[in-house]
């Protein structure tokens, strides 16, 4: 029996793997900065903003960064597909929902007492 299997080829290059590294550098870098700063808080708050982007920017060069592009663009794209209900039918629906947990309470509280009855009155003979 013959299975073909699409094999996912991932192509990363040093360049893409250098762009990573320096995106978290630049990140861990934003971190540091913002604590080792001891000016005003605007530069501190400034320099953590500028860093982080700066490591945002350079990963979305590399193809991880283009990878996760494309795929929120075609998640994106499958929610336009996607027939959401009317206000009737989600309203109709609730209701459902409603119902059913009212009706499976009244089963489960009723299922109690029963089991209740029997064990104590009836096996046990306890009288509250």
């Amino acid at each position: 029996m013959s299975t073909s299997n699409p094999q996912v080829e991932t192509i990363s290059t040093g360049a893409d793997k250098a762009k990573l590294v320096v995106a978290a550098l630049l990140a861990v870098g934003a971190i540091v900065a913002f604590y080792v700063i001891k000016q005003a808080d605007w530069v501190r708050w400034g320099a953590l903003f500028l860093l982080l982007l700066a490591a945002v920017a350079t990963f979305f060069t590399a193809e991880p960064g283009k990878q996760l592009i494309a795929f929120g663009r075609d998640s994106w794209r499958e929610v336009g597909k996607v027939v959401w209900p009317t206000r009737k039918e989600s309203f109709q629906m609730t209701g459902y929902v409603f119902a059913f947990v009212v009706v499976m309470a009244l089963f489960l509280w009723l299922t109690d007492k029963t089991l209740e009855w029997v064990l104590y009155d009836l096996i046990l003979g306890w009288r509250r």
